[in-house]
């Protein structure tokens, strides 16, 4: 029965998609989805035909949105190249080098015409609106062409294909039996599913509905579905199946309460400690801070392992995180700062900027292999449910100045090897504080007896000047401007950067990013 509705709404919702596409981009008023909704109530029901359009209408913005960034993607990379060609072969203009011989020079050239007409593909489909959309996936249609690679046979890859082609998600509503009125699923599990108005005649039960003979369990935040099914609140319901298994799955997910979340200078003024974090290609670095961001006891090292099937990476991360946040509670942190890393111009033109050759191949596939984007969203919805605070902050300069000042006081007091990249949690975290980075010059060592000199960065009195001439500056005095100006201009997310890296190209401050506000249940 769920194959024959999946496949019977699989249908419609392909349909709808195509007609979403061929509008193309016009304002939400003119997508004629009302008119759209009425044609596929006679073939579904309104419940159904509601989820279908709107399905619809996030694939093509989430398309567009794709577009959009191609066309960035493909832009870097064609302004790289042409900077570059633009220089002889063997020589230097400036920051600029050519290349190193005329058959990459010529190899280059080539893939700067094969990128351009690309880019013209992309605007073309940007101002008609309309991108290319594959249901199903496009790397599952691909494979159907390289059935040995993939150690498939042609029924097993038609399974998956119709599979991942079947439409059976269905949208809450608050009021409805169980929050949820299309898949109905009460506290002990049962499931039934309103059937769409041409299968009615196969309902086992009354108003068209039909109950499936076993029923579902759900392990994972089970006592939150149970409060919000039980007091009739919303909740969305997909069921997939996987041909592999040859199993059913249903995912429960629904929008979290809002809450207003402290600021990072409510953490400092309360006096809460707080969790640095460095994501790097086979680790997580970690180092539990003060209010005044001074590290505390030793240094924190959580292996992360991204190889294998997308399944696995997931797996991981989340296993990755999963032990960061039992530290953070293990040491009564309040918040979790992490770096606001996006690697899209380095994958753009990496080829033209992280070395050549298989070294510089490898160098690469380490840096895309990175999931930035998925950790930081991860790390945002667990620790939302586990009670504490995300802080994303810029992450220039961070792995520099934390092992130039920082590496070594860590060293200092703890036996664990202390890397750069501890230093550079400590540095995270001092930037999420508000606190600068880097170390006063010549403080004051710790054996006074050994040391006994003055802190040459501490305030001292200095004569003033006669006349109009400047005071002389001092160490605790700094230049306005540059890179140690207070400012802040240069924030990032939350918090204010006292090291000022983007003079003469001051940027708007960007919205927070709000809590993860969905979640599964499996």
């Amino acid at each position: 029965m769920l194959t024959d509705v999946g496949e019977h709404l699989g249908r419609h919702a392909r349909a709808d998609l195509a007609g979403r596409v061929r509008i193309g981009k016009v304002p939400v008023k003119d997508n004629q989805r009302a008119m759209r909704k009425r044609g596929l109530t006679k073939h579904s029901s309104s419940r159904w035909a509601g989820a279908i359009t709107r399905a619809s209408e996030d694939q093509y913005k989430l398309s567009m949105r794709c577009l959009f960034d191609e066309r960035t993607s493909l832009r870097r990379a064609i302004a790289k190249i042409t900077r570059r060609l633009a220089v002889p072969c063997a020589e230097r203009k400036g920051t600029v080098r050519g290349y190193p011989d005329q058959a990459e020079r010529f190899q280059k050239q080539r893939r700067l015409r094969t990128l351009t007409a690309r880019l013209a593909d992309v605007e073309q489909r940007i101002e008609d609106g309309r991108p290319a959309v594959v249901v199903g996936g496009r790397r599952l249609a691909k494979i159907r062409h390289n059935l040995a690679d993939a150690q498939l046979t042609e029924h097993e890859w038609r399974k998956r294909w119709e599979a991942e082609r079947m439409f059976l998600t269905a949208d809450g509503e608050s009021g409805a039996p169980h929050g949820n009125y299309t898949i109905s699923v009460t506290p002990d599990g049962e499931v039934s599913i309103l059937l769409p108005e041409p299968l009615r005649h196969l309902a086992n039960v009354p108003r068209g509905r039909y109950r499936l003979g076993c029923t579902v369990t759900f392990t994972h935040r089970r006592e939150e579905w149970l409060d919000r099914v039980q007091e009739n609140r919303a909740v969305r319901y997909d069921i997939r199946f996987e041909p592999q298994r040859g199993r059913w799955y249903l995912d429960a997910s629904w929008s979290a309460d809002t809450t207003i979340l402290p600021t990072p200078e409510e953490i400092r003024a309360l006096g809460e400690r707080t969790l640095g974090v460095d994501l790097n290609a086979d680790h997580l670095a970690a180092c539990v801070l003060d209010p005044h961001g001074n590290p505390v006891g030793e240094p924190i090292t959580v292996p992360l392992v991204m190889t294998g099937p997308a399944s696995q990476r997931d797996g991981r991360l989340r296993a990755a995180i999963i032990q960061l946040l039992g530290i953070a509670k293990q040491n009564d942190c309040a918040a979790l700062i992490v770096e606001n890393l996006g690697f899209d111009d380095a994958r753009a033109t990496g080829r033209e900027t992280m070395g050549r050759g298989k070294r510089g191949k490898s160098f690469r596939r380490t840096v895309a292999g990175i999931p930035t984007a998925k950790f930081r969203e991860r790390l945002r919805s667990m620790a939302f449910h586990a009670g504490l605070v995300v802080i994303a902050v810029d992450p220039a300069y961070t792995s520099a100045w934390g092992g130039q000042h920082w590496q070594a006081p860590i060293q200092q007091q703890t036996p664990t090897t202390a890397t750069r990249h501890h230093g550079a949690t400590v540095a995270i975290g001092r930037r999420g504080l508000g606190h600068r980075i880097r170390r006063r010059p010549g403080v004051t060592a710790r054996d006074q007896r050994i040391a006994a000199r003055r802190a040459t960065g501490q305030t001292v009195f200095v004569p003033r000047a006669r006349g109009t001439t400047s005071p002389p500056r001092t160490a605790s005095a700094p230049t306005q401007g540059g890179k140690t100006r207070l400012d802040q201009g240069d924030q990032l997310v939350l918090i204010p950067d006292l090291e000022d890296r983007s003079r003469g190209h001051r940027t708007t401050r960007p919205e927070p990013a709000s809590s993860a506000n969905t979640g599964q249940l499996a």
